[in-house]
């Protein structure tokens, strides 16, 4: 109620600080017509310029001529007098006015504010979120809502008859580390993200305490998937452990604030994805989830703030290239390319970089290089969701996905 009354009474002070001027009467005094003063402003320029120097005597007169006629003709037209408008307009006016503020403040707060909800303190706020984490569902409810979200995709009958090989010889070898990480992969790559997760349950059990960080975070990322994008209790304590192990993982930040704006704290999921935005690699998986979401998360939480630009060629680097013959072209992406390589092969190098060498060497037409290439980065990030997405995302965009 006291938002009412405090926004009313603003309403009508706005309103009458706009009709006033309409209802009040004009001045009694005419008032000196305005070219009057430039003119004369203007004639004493013209003397300052001419005792500079800066304009010659005969430019200087003719300039007084002129100005002067004009002078003469705004002393002839007079003050300016202004007539009172009829009474009757100048009500309808003003009350149009009025009731334009009135209406419009109303009506735009009706689209952009909440006028259903009442005021909440921030300790009520506060409880509220905590509400909200304690009612999460559980991953078993969360999957079942989900149920159907991830089609499952169209792949040759070959590779289905292995899938289907797998999700039968798998389960009946509880010990086979290196079966259940197969099953978990290629699960999550037909986006059976529940089934993936099962068998990433799997993995995480047989590793025991020789579970890396990516095993958990592999873990995670099949559980948020396959419940729909809510990070579930049972996620969190998935979480928890990738914590324990490493707490600045950039994936791990970013599912931790998925759950703070799940739950009503964007001033908490802000910092943790602008840390990621700003920190992982243009290629990642988790910085394009945040990138795509950090925008309105700021916004609730109060901040101005704009993600940066993703980094790629420099505007000199592409237009040299644009400004090179087609040999020259080729040449250049060729060593580009042999470059990427030799790193790789020599120094290793992160998911993203071993899935542009598969793409260039498509584009290069070496499609036969791209899948050996696209095989050994594969038994190389076995263990990691995020490299196994990456390298997918690039076998389809060079032909050679399986």
């Amino acid at each position: 109620m006291l938002f009412w009354i405090v926004a009313g009474t603003l309403a009508a002070l706005v309103a009458a600080l706009i009709a006033r001027p309409l209802l009040a009467p004009p001045a009694g005094e005419a008032e000196a017509s305005p070219d009057q003063a430039i003119y004369r402003d203007q004639l004493a320029e013209v003397d300052r310029d001419l005792r500079r120097g800066v304009l010659p005597p005969a430019e200087a007169e003719r300039a007084r001529v002129e100005i002067a006629r004009r002078l003469l003709a705004a002393d002839r037209a007079g003050p300016l007098r202004f007539r009172e408008a009829p009474r009757g307009a100048a009500l309808v006016a003003s009350s149009l006015a009025a009731v334009l503020v009135v209406i419009g403040g109303l009506g735009l707060y009706s689209v952009l504010g909440s006028p259903g909800v009442a005021d909440l303190p921030r300790e009520a706020r506060l409880a509220q979120a905590e509400a909200l984490k304690a009612a999460r569902p559980s991953q078993e409810e969360a999957e079942a809502e989900a149920a159907g979200m991830f089609p499952e995709p169209e792949v040759p009958a070959d590779y289905q008859q292995m899938i289907e090989e797998l999700r039968r010889v798998v389960p009946t070898r509880p010990d086979d580390l290196q079966g259940w990480e197969l099953l978990a992969q290629h699960e999550a790559r037909l986006g059976r993200y529940g089934d993936a997760a099962r068998a990433q349950e799997r993995v995480v059990a047989l590793k025991g305490e020789g579970a890396t960080v990516e095993d958990w975070m592999g873990l995670a990322d099949r559980m948020v998937a396959a419940a729909g994008g809510t990070v579930t209790p049972e996620a969190e304590r998935v979480l928890a452990e990738v914590t324990a192990l490493d707490g600045e993982n950039l994936g791990l930040l970013y599912y931790l604030g998925l759950l703070e704006a799940q739950t009503g704290r964007p001033d908490r999921a802000f910092p943790l994805w602008r840390k990621v935005v700003e920190d992982a690699p243009a290629e990642s998986l988790h910085r394009r989830l945040a990138e795509g979401q950090i925008e309105e998360v700021a916004w609730l939480a109060g901040v101005d703030y704009q993600p940066p630009a993703a980094p790629g060629p420099s505007p000199e680097e592409m237009e040299a290239l644009a400004g090179m013959e087609p040999e020259a072209q080729g040449e250049m992406i060729r060593g580009m390319v042999d470059s990427l390589s030799e790193r790789l092969a020599t120094e290793g190098g992160p998911p993203a970089d071993w899935a542009r060498l598969v793409t260039s060497l498509a584009v290069l037409g070496e499609t036969e290089q791209a899948a050996a290439v696209l095989a050994e980065a594969r038994g190389a990030f076995a263990g990691s969701a995020e490299a196994g997405a990456l390298l997918d995302e690039a076998a389809t965009m060079a032909g050679i996905a399986e």
